[in-house]
């Protein structure tokens, strides 16, 4: 891409209750990061029914919206509008880089840049990128425990191994799925994907997180040739960022077998999906739920 590209985002989240609810306390990260490589012109965020939100930032500089309902309710909607312009994707990432900046190896460059503090959260484990017995045997079973090669090329391989491995099946695992369950079952969504790359690069000592937002699915071909401003596939997405030196974070998008780039929309990171869920909540009645998320997203001229 050697342009800007501009993109509208409308993403709803409908929840249905069993039984009505009487007080509801909600947090909502959806408004997307405004920052060099890509910057927010709007975002408005409504419910139905209506409630008051205010905007907070968390310890990882994600902003979040925290609304309360304090009448009974038998549906809650959240619809979050989006403008968000995509600059140039820049030169792709080049081996040399993580080997000639520092002046020596890639991974005693990556070492040597190490901070204990800085980076205690994006190399140690978490419930959901625990090591285990099935992960090491991932490992070893795909030939990625000898990190021969540069830090860029090995994480890429980690991604392509990780592509390969699993079947891109919904519903096949739930938001709080441990990586083991990918693991044993080859079945997975795209969080699955980024907790399982996101174990294995830790485990390496290569600060990694996870990153949550959009993914357009599709170019202007695969839709008959159509012209901006005509609606396109997009979803809600996630993927992981590795910090590597001489290049500082790249993304890497391993349901996808490709680096982040103008088409990766980003809304969020953190350790794990936890950090980073898109709507979390404390009910006061509702009995059982039911949940249907829609997102378009589309070009904008």
């Amino acid at each position: 891409m050697n342009a800007p590209v501009r993109y509208e985002i409308e993403h709803v989240s409908r929840y249905k209750y069993e039984r009505p609810v009487r007080n509801c306390v909600m947090a909502v990260c959806l408004r997307p990061q405004d920052d060099e490589r890509q910057h927010l012109m709007r975002f408005d965020l409504s419910t139905d029914p209506p409630a008051p939100h205010n905007a907070e930032q968390d310890g990882f500089g994600n902003t979040r919206h925290v609304l309360n309902i304090h009448r009974e309710h038998n549906s809650l909607a959240i619809m979050a509008h989006s403008i968000v312009v995509m600059l140039p994707t820049e030169t792709a990432p080049s081996p040399t880089a993580t080997t000639e900046s520092v002046g020596g190896g890639g991974w005693d460059a990556l070492r040597a840049e190490a901070d204990a503090f800085a980076d205690w959260d994006f190399v140690n484990p978490t419930a959901l990128t625990e090591p285990t017995a099935a992960l090491a045997e991932f490992v070893r079973g795909k030939g990625l425990d000898a990190l021969d090669g540069d830090p860029l090329s090995v994480v890429q391989a980690l991604m392509g191994a990780v592509h390969d491995s699993f079947r891109y099946v919904p519903g096949s695992t739930s938001v709080g799925s441990p990586i083991d369950h990918v693991l044993e079952t080859g079945e997975g969504v795209c969080q699955d994907f980024a907790h399982v790359m996101l174990a294995v690069a830790r485990s390496w000592g290569v600060p990694s997180r996870y990153v949550s937002g959009y993914v357009e699915v599709s170019d202007v071909a695969d839709n008959g040739g159509g012209a901006d401003g005509e609606a396109r596939t997009g979803a809600s997405h996630a993927w992981v960022e590795c910090r590597l030196p001489g290049l500082g974070w790249v993304g890497f998008d391993p349901t996808n077998r490709c680096l982040a780039d103008h088409r990766h929309i980003r809304i969020a990171t953190g350790r794990d999906y936890q950090d980073v869920a898109p709507t979390r909540g404390v009910l006061q009645g509702g009995g059982s739920m039911e949940l249907d998320v829609e997102v378009r997203v589309r070009v904008l001229p």
